[in-house]
Formats: C-alpha cells, structure tokens, sequence
C-alpha cells in the first residue's frame, strides 16, 4: 500500500498537479486501499492543523513581509556599505551580508530572494553582469532557512515531535550558519578578483560605522529580543512570532516610517497564501503519514538500512544523497512533512542526535532550493530579474559546492552543530 501512495504522488506532481492536492489524492487512495470509511479523512485534517505551535509559521511569515515593506532592507544595506569599505567585489559582500540580516529577521528564503533581488541587483548588475549579481543573490537569499529564526526548521521541528525543540535546532544552525555566511564572502571576493572586478564602495571610516550602526541598532534588536526570548525560555517560539509581529509594526510605523496601513492587507494575504499551502500540505500528509505507520514503513525502511549498514555516518551519507536527489525535483516543505516522520525515527535508532540530525536534514533541502531542475529559488530569481535559467545556475555553483562542503563538515564533525545546543541546555 506504501509504495501504491507514493507512487501516486509522484506521478500527479510530476504531471503538473499542485504538491498539497497531490498529497490529498495520495491519501484518499490510500485509505480507499487500506479499506478505512473516507469520512475519517475531515477529521485527521483538521487534527493536523489544530496546533498552537504552527501558528508560528505564518506569525514569522507576517514579521518579515513587515520589516520588508517597512523599509529595513534600506537600512541593512547602508550598514553592510559602512562596514565593507572600498574593495573588489565589495557590492557583492553587500549582497550576502544583506542576506544574512534578512535572514535574523525573516527565515524565508523565497521572501528575501524577493526582497534582494529587486533592490540590490540593478546596482549589483552595473559593475559585475546580470549572471554573477543573480548567482550571489540567490546564495545570500539562501541563509534564510539556517540562520536563525527559520521557517524550516519550525516544520522540521513540528513533524519530529516532542525531540526536537524549535530553540535547540535555533542555536544548531547558528555555527553553521555563520560559517557558511563567511565561506560567501571568501567566495565572493575570490571570483571578483580572478574576475578582476573594479573597486567599490566607499573608504571605511569610524564616523560612517558608528552612523549606521546607530540607524540599524533597532533593527539587529528584533533576533537578539525574538530568538534570545525563546532560547531563554521566556515564550514559546509561537510568542516569539507574535512578539516578531508587534516589533515590525512598530519599527514600520515609528521607526523608519515606511510602513503604511495601506500596506498591511498585502502583507497579510501574502502571508496568507503561504500559510494556507503549508497548512494544506500537513494536514494531508498526516494521513499519509498514518498509513505508512499502520503498513510498518518506517520499521521496515529501519530494517532495510540497518542490514544495509549498522554505521550511523555510512547512513547520514545515504540520506545525504537521498535528499540531494529529493531536492532536485520536489519542493522542500513538501519533503519535511513527508520525510521526517519516516527517517527521524530510523536516526534516532542510529544513535545520532536528533538536533545533529535534523539540522543535516534542513540543510540538505535548503541546498535543494538552489539546485535546479525544481529549486525554488532558481525560479524566483529568475522571475524577478529576467535572467536566463542557465546563466543563473552557472554563477550559482560555486556557491553550491560551497554548501556541500560545510554539510560535509557538519556530518563529519558533529560538535560544530551541536556544541552551541548543548552549552544551551539542548
């Protein structure tokens, strides 16, 4: 029965049907085959949303629509320029250190490749060509989902269950993450001196640093007070959304000033559509989820890879390619709610550490997002700036490879996910 769902699946998303409707199908069948009354189905679906911790994920959606139209994106860039000074690829190094402070307020790789790629790559385009300047968009726009707070990894979270805390799988992604955003700007400065790039930017002066810092000391105050006030255990991470929510508007409203009511319905219904795809996305495959329990999937796949091997690396790498292959064709909110319920257990059995673990997993199809034939990113980037698919992925594999790389690092040195959780109380 398994194999006849997933099969359905597969072959109505490949032929073009949308990812939640697939999944909907994919469990009528399959209570249809398992001979379950199909009025069993509302219930299940209403079950599967009806939790307080998902309410964060359209709180931190409406947070950082908020701090985009509130002007923040303005105020990131003049503080990356203050601090980057006058060298080759310095715009460039603008463009991944916006990322990464888009990523402290939002965690959505889709809406910061939005916001990046329709303010900085006119600028960015002038001096480097229409390829590289997208390339390093997409890369910056793809911290989102590892830097802290990130929607993925609050889905992650939801289908592991009670082993995995939203806070600890937070502070798993903080190392990383900022090796990864370091490994950016390496790259970034490498390619625009093989490259021979000109200069940019302006002389790095004390006077300009402390300017922009005092501009943006509000705006870096959001993450500090949303994810310190989780991690600390003062709310939930559903609160901390919200406290995300009420910061926004006021940093819109008397901040910057930007933001205007007019403003908000957009905000809220695109917030809105997102939300409802996900909701749609989980509530089906908790069915789905269920009939692979009561088939003994999971027990099965569990023995399969255990006659396979018995050593938990040789298993991170299987799933490791599994998942690259994963985020190659299928969209990655999609992969969580149906994968983890199947593959956290099997780790858990392996003995590896379930925020060890999971970070891997989120990692995994984060890159996927910017490996085509289906990565997400890819497609929006492309959408905004009207660049040709290939070109974008040419200037986008170094960046790729990079990922990889600190994946492999993090899979061969567990302490550099886990380390930070740990001297956290995880």
């Amino acid at each position: 029965m398994s194999l006849f769902v997933i099969c359905t699946f597969l072959v109505l998303a490949f032929l073009g049907m949308p990812l939640a409707f697939s999944l909907g199908v994919s469990a009528l069948v399959g209570l249809w085959m398992a001979g379950f009354d199909l009025l069993v189905l509302p219930p299940r679906l209403m079950n599967a949303v009806n939790s307080f911790p998902l309410m964060s994920i359209p709180l931190f959606m409406i947070a950082g629509e908020l701090m985009l139209k509130g002007g923040i994106m303005d105020r990131l860039v003049d503080f990356a320029n203050a601090f980057i000074g006058r060298m080759r690829g310095g715009l460039a190094q603008v463009a991944i250190i916006s990322g990464a402070g888009l990523a402290s307020v939002s965690g959505a790789a889709v809406a910061d490749a939005s916001a990046l790629s329709s303010t900085l790559v006119p600028s960015l385009k002038k001096q480097y060509g229409l390829g590289f300047s997208t390339g390093v968009v997409a890369a910056a726009a793809n911290l989102g989902p590892i830097i802290p707070p990130s929607g993925a990894m609050i889905v992650y979270a939801f289908m592991a269950g009670s082993s995995v805390s939203v806070g600890g799988l937070f502070m798993a992604g903080v190392i990383p993450g900022l090796i990864l955003f370091a490994t950016f700007m390496v790259l970034c400065w490498l390619i625009a001196w093989k490259r021979d790039y000109p200069l940019s930017g302006n002389p790095v002066t004390l006077r300009n640093i402390l300017r922009e810092l005092r501009r943006s000391f509000v705006v870096f105050l959001m993450p500090v007070i949303v994810i310190g006030g989780i991690v600390a255990g003062a709310f939930t991470a559903t609160e901390g959304a919200a406290v995300g929510v009420c910061y926004s508007l006021f940093l819109g409203f008397f901040v910057t000033r930007q933001l205007k009511l007019s403003d908000l319905p957009e905000v809220l219904l695109t917030a809105a559509k997102t939300s409802a795809l996900v909701g749609a996305m989980i509530a089906f495959a908790s069915t789905v989820t269920f009939l692979f329990t009561i088939d003994m999937l999971p027990f099965k796949l569990a023995g399969l890879l255990q006659g396979f091997t018995d050593n938990p690396f040789a298993f991170l790498c299987l799933i490791a390619v599994m998942l690259l292959v994963v985020g190659m064709f299928l969209e990655s909110n999609a992969a969580y709610i149906m994968l983890v319920p199947l593959f956290h257990p099997i780790a858990m059995q392996y003995g590896i550490d379930p925020l060890h673990f999971g970070f891997l997993f989120v990692l995994n199809l984060v890159i996927g997002m910017l490996t085509p034939p289906v990565g997400v990113i890819l497609f929006v980037v492309c959408g905004i700036t009207g660049v040709k698919m290939g070109e974008l992925v040419r200037e986008s594999w170094p960046f790729i490879v990079a990922m990889y790389a600190i994946l492999l690092l993090c899979m061969i040195f567990p302490g550099v996910v886990t380390w930070l959780p740990e001297r956290m109380g995880y």
